[in-house]
């Protein structure tokens, strides 16, 4: 009985997913690509779901409790991408069940690994869905739903924490929490819509240039052709994309301030944002330096260009590509995939561990070798001018190792089922940072396709892990949980 609420909510946030059905819908009336009928039965499956959950529960409401905010969260999380499976199974030709999860679930966690082949015979309404549900993971529909259902009343912080990224997500932007997912929100489709008419201006056509909007901003990489954007071959697209690709990579809550403050020192004087941009730079120039002295390319400066976009979309989690950087010297495509695990910012769009739990780690690492030389000393930890509580630093520590076990575990899952080394590490780091092309068989070139349904679903759980930060999923699976 104390559940049937989270039951409610849970019909409400389906009720709503199958509205946002129709933004594909109007695209399939547009194009008369033949998949209408895809969408209206998938739309009406879906409302009618979630009106009967509805219905069933509407006699049973309270204030939400902190255990409700992440059973809703994983219950979401796991229902919404089988809805969102529905057009895929039933508008793209020959894709089960196993296969339409795997690939909702890569765009609505914003992995962006596909495993269909023959992207650009596919209907535009169906390649429009699978790039707008990564505009709608994003930011995450819990927060959308935050924003503009203001029932959930106080619980709504507890949606809130569960679904935004980052060990430091108890700063609050504005007084009610409604306020600043919508304000989020507000900037975030303010720079897609930027972003949308860049690509156009740049020389994508309209529908081209709203999906990669919505890959981009969500950065999850899923394009509308095989080639990615080795279709166009073209320096001013690419520079679009680098651009907002890396503006995406930034805590969202840093352009909520500028907006708020018309300050825009507010983003480098953030610790975070300064270590990622710093970063990213590092690695660009060195990576394109390197490069050049292995005579990949002719040129220095095309060594930039194809390094410049391909290492910041595997390093912001994003997954484009431009050329089949796996064919480069190994030491740089696996340098991209480090990059992937941790470069992006907490309360970006970006998966991995975040950039400011890889800065915590290091200091942590330096603490401990100081109490080595003085067992006596006080050194607390220091971030962005603040002693970090000790509390977030053990979080941290858990986070981490159990980030490391996971890595390890579903590495040798995939191995076990009959892949080889490097295509199952890999996977399993393009998974669960949510990066999307990884190497081996699942590298730039290929994809998700060939591997077996056991495959494949371990890849999925990687990716929902991932996506809700391990331990908002893994605390429903402890007895503690459950217990009154």
């Amino acid at each position: 009985m104390q559940y049937f609420v989270v039951v409610g909510l849970v019909g409400r946030l389906s009720a709503l997913f199958g509205l946002l059905m129709a933004v594909p819908l109007l695209f399939s009336w547009a194009e008369h690509d033949g998949a209408e009928t895809a969408f209206v039965s998938s739309m009406s499956i879906t409302m009618a779901l979630g009106l009967m959950m509805i219905l069933a529960t509407r006699r049973f409401g309270r204030e939400l409790q902190p255990r409700d905010g992440f059973l809703l969260v994983g219950t979401t999380w796991l229902l919404l991408p089988a809805f969102g499976a529905l057009p895929l199974m039933l508008g793209a030709p020959h894709l089960g069940f196993t296969d339409a999860y795997f690939e909702a679930m890569s765009g609505f966690t914003t992995t962006g690994a596909t495993l269909i082949v023959g992207l650009d015979s596919l209907p535009v309404s169906i390649n429009v869905w699978r790039c707008f549900l990564v505009l709608i993971g994003g930011m995450g529909i819990i927060v959308l739903v935050v924003a503009i259902l203001p029932l959930l009343g106080v619980g709504g912080s507890q949606l809130f924490r569960a679904e935004t990224a980052g060990p430091l997500k108890d700063t609050k932007l504005t007084p009610r929490i409604e306020d600043t997912a919508r304000g989020l929100w507000t900037v975030y489709f303010g720079i897609a819509t930027a972003c949308f008419f860049a690509y156009w201006l740049a020389g994508m056509d309209g529908p081209d240039a709203f999906m990669h909007m919505c890959s981009t901003m969500g950065l999850g990489g899923f394009s509308s052709h095989d080639q990615s954007f080795a279709y166009w071959n073209s320096e001013l697209i690419e520079a679009v994309a680098v651009f907002f690709m890396a503006a995406a990579g930034v805590n969202f809550a840093l352009y909520f301030l500028v907006a708020r403050r018309r300050d825009f020192s507010v983003l480098w004087r953030d610790a975070e944002a300064r270590a990622y941009a710093s970063t990213l730079a590092m690695a660009i120039l060195g990576g394109a330096t390197y490069l050049y002295l292995n005579g990949t390319y002719e040129t220095w400066l095309l060594c930039l260009r194809n390094v410049s976009f391909n290492l910041v979309s595997v390093a912001t989690t994003t997954g484009f590509a431009s050329v089949d950087y796996a064919q480069w010297p190994v030491f740089l495509p696996a340098s991209m995939l480090l990059l992937g695990s941790f470069v992006t910012c907490a309360g970006s769009t970006g998966g991995g561990i975040k950039m400011v739990r890889f800065v915590l780690l290091l200091k942590q690492v330096g603490r401990e070798l100081v109490r080595i030389v003085h067992p006596n000393v006080v050194n607390p930890i220091v971030y962005a001018g603040k002693v970090v509580d000790a509390r977030v630093m053990h979080g941290m520590i858990a986070f981490m190792m159990v980030y490391g076990a996971l890595l390890m575990a579903l590495s040798m899952a995939l191995v076990f089922s009959g892949l080889d080394l490097v295509t199952a590490f890999s996977a399993v780091i393009a998974c669960m940072n949510n990066i999307g092309p990884g190497l081996g068989q699942v590298g730039p070139a290929g994809n998700y396709a060939g591997l077996t349904d056991l495959q494949t679903w371990i890849c999925t759980v990687a990716m929902l892990l991932g996506r809700l930060e391990l331990l908002s999923v893994l605390v429903l699976l402890t007895p503690q949980f459950w217990r009154r």
